[in-house]
């Protein structure tokens, strides 16, 4: 017999069941309905159902079948009309059989035979949040137990002593049957330690324009939070809250082959749950947010890696080390390792309980599949997830809701992940300061440089043509040669009559081109013309080129004219009538 896909709706008077079965005889088919009873068959389709809540036959029950679509359609009178039933969309829970009808299992659930939404719990039972206290007892764990227990409630045990060659693939943890609890804590805070990279840290904490992008980002349950705080804001109804959260078709037939079945919990196993769940919801918060809700091939190691239950077997003792080790874990291993993200991670897992069963089903039910389609990452399906996904849906709303308000109330700052991450910024926020005055300080110091440069380059341009008197002597003395050339090479140095200036340019070649240019700032720039040097002049200039093999200009400033006069006159009685020549001299 085939399980058809079914779904439920209700309104206050009556309970929808719309079946889908192709292909079925319409002449074939028989329904049947009383209590919480209700047992549809059409060959090849059975569906057996435990409702959450009465039906009745009293002649108001209708029925129609949509040909096209294969759909049959079945309305049920409520036994109580007005009364809500809840848990319609939890869709394994009931397909369970309203008792067991094979023989008495060796340890019998007490209360099994009625499967609510509540499951086996008691309402009564108030949850402790609080850790249970005892005295210490020095027992060796492998006095109790050879094989350390991990999966969903530690119900687990020796499962990788069969699967050696794909765990590396899939935890991070070796040898998980023989390594206890303590030393799978003390192993992942040094692994933590070691991967962690102050500069992949600093890299996106500085430069964050991509992690901008990823918090701003809306996943689907945002709008659904928003509009259910709205609606408790209008009215205190919350039985109405489920249906906010629908599931798509392909949802629907994952929760329909998963097997029902109960777990017996002690107290501890029961914390311990809770916890991970909270742990297994903030990895996949932070990886719907990185990828904008768009599955990837790293879909599967992120949920992983970031979640210490699924690649630690971790277990907890309190909600604050769960958001610590989450926050430590997202600054260590994923491509987006920012502080903000952690947070904003942590306050989307709490919209997710806050809105109940259904949402937190819808995450599990999405985190299965990733498995599901990831070869080494499957394991994790049956360890923890396949679980989740049957238990949460007989879990009790007051319990999440509680579990939600626990969470909130925790916090959680940078000093306490021990990654010395404020040492790190402030050391970061320095080196940028310093960066920002130096780059000031260069930035205004060529600005300074700038016109002092363009007037230095003017000023070079004079200084070039005109020297001292006391620079004209030395440069004499130094360009003086040994022998009779001295009176020649000071005839070339001599200065310039009538305060003009004159440019003197000698090649290696031993050819000259001179330029006389006025004094005055009108006519700086301005070449005048010069007289060409006599014939008998030829022979001294070819012997000064052959003395001097480099260029000299030679100009004389304004200011300096009037002080140089005096000297200018005095150097001319010295000079013979070859050198007086040579001062008005332009050669080729």
């Amino acid at each position: 017999m085939l399980t058809p896909a079914f779904d439920l709706s209700q309104d206050p008077d009556f309970l929808t069941v719309a079946i889908r079965v192709p292909y079925a005889r319409v002449s074939e088919f028989d329904v049947y309905f009383e209590g919480v009873d209700f047992k549809f068959y059409a060959k090849p389709y059975f569906l057996r159902l435990t409702l959450p809540g009465r039906i009745v036959e009293n002649g108001n029950e209708q029925g129609s079948y949509d040909a096209d679509k294969g759909i049959f359609t079945i309305r049920l009178p409520k036994e109580t009309p007005g009364h809500h039933f809840e848990g319609l969309n939890m869709l394994t829970a009931l397909l369970a059989p309203r008792k067991s009808r094979t023989a008495k299992p060796l340890v019998e659930e007490i209360g099994a035979s009625e499967v609510s939404e509540e499951g086996v719990e008691d309402d009564n039972d108030e949850f402790d949040w609080e850790i249970e206290q005892s005295p210490y007892e020095e027992v060796p764990e492998s006095a109790l137990n050879p094989n350390c227990r991990y999966g969903f409630g530690n119900l687990r045990s020796g499962v990788f002593q069969r699967l050696q060659d794909e765990l590396s693939d899939v935890i991070d943890i070796r040898d998980p049957d023989f390594t206890s609890a303590a030393e799978r804590r003390q192993k992942r805070l040094a692994a933590e330690l070691s991967k962690f990279d102050p500069d992949h840290y600093l890299a996106d904490f500085m430069e964050d324009e991509a992690v901008k992008q990823v918090l701003e980002y809306n996943p689907w349950w945002t709008d659904l939070y928003s509009e259910m705080m709205t609606s408790l804001g209008k009215s205190q109804e919350e039985e109405n809250l489920a249906a906010l959260v629908s599931f798509s078709e392909e949802e629907k037939y994952q929760l329909r082959k998963f097997v029902n079945k109960s777990y017996l919990l002690d107290k501890r196993a029961h914390r311990q749950v809770y916890y991970s769940l909270i742990d297994i919801l903030l990895a996949y918060c932070y990886e719907t947010r990185v990828t904008e809700g768009e599955r990837n091939v790293e879909s599967a190691w992120n949920i992983r890696k970031l979640s210490p239950t699924l690649c630690w077997f971790e277990t907890w003792t309190n909600i604050h080390e769960i958001l610590v080790s989450f926050g430590r874990r997202v600054l260590c291993y994923p491509l987006y390792r920012h502080f903000q993200l952690v947070m904003k991670s942590y306050r989307d897992t709490i919209k997710i309980l806050q809105l109940g069963k259904s949402a937190v089903l819808k995450c599990l039910l999405d985190i299965h599949k990733i498995f599901q389609e990831n070869d080494p990452a499957y394991i994790l399906n049956d360890l923890y997830i396949s679980d989740y996904c049957v238990w949460i849906q007989k879990a009790k709303s007051k319990k999440l809701a509680a579990l939600a308000e626990a969470l909130k109330k925790a916090s959680l700052t940078k000093a306490q992940l021990g990654l010395e991450l404020e040492e790190l910024e402030a050391a970061a926020f320095l080196v940028q300061e310093e960066e920002t005055t130096s780059k000031a300080g260069v930035h205004s110091t060529s600005r300074q440089q700038t016109p002092a440069s363009s007037s230095e380059t003017s000023g070079s341009e004079e200084s070039e043509g005109s020297t001292s008197p006391e620079t004209e002597e030395s440069d004499s003395e130094q360009e003086e040669p040994v022998g009779g050339e001295s009176e020649t090479g000071h005839s070339l140095l001599g200065p310039f009559v009538e305060e003009s200036s004159m440019a003197l340019l000698l090649n290696d070649g031993g050819m000259c081109r001179g330029t006389t240019f006025l004094g005055s700032d009108d006519g700086r720039g301005q070449p005048l013309a010069s007289p060409r040097a006599p014939r008998a002049s030829g022979p001294l200039i070819q012997e000064l080129g052959e003395q001097l093999e480099t260029s000299v200009q030679i100009s004389e400033p304004k200011d300096s004219a009037a002080g140089q006069q005096g000297s200018v006159l005095e150097r001319e009685s010295q000079q013979t009538p070859e050198d007086r020549l040579l001062s008005g001299l332009i050669c080729y």
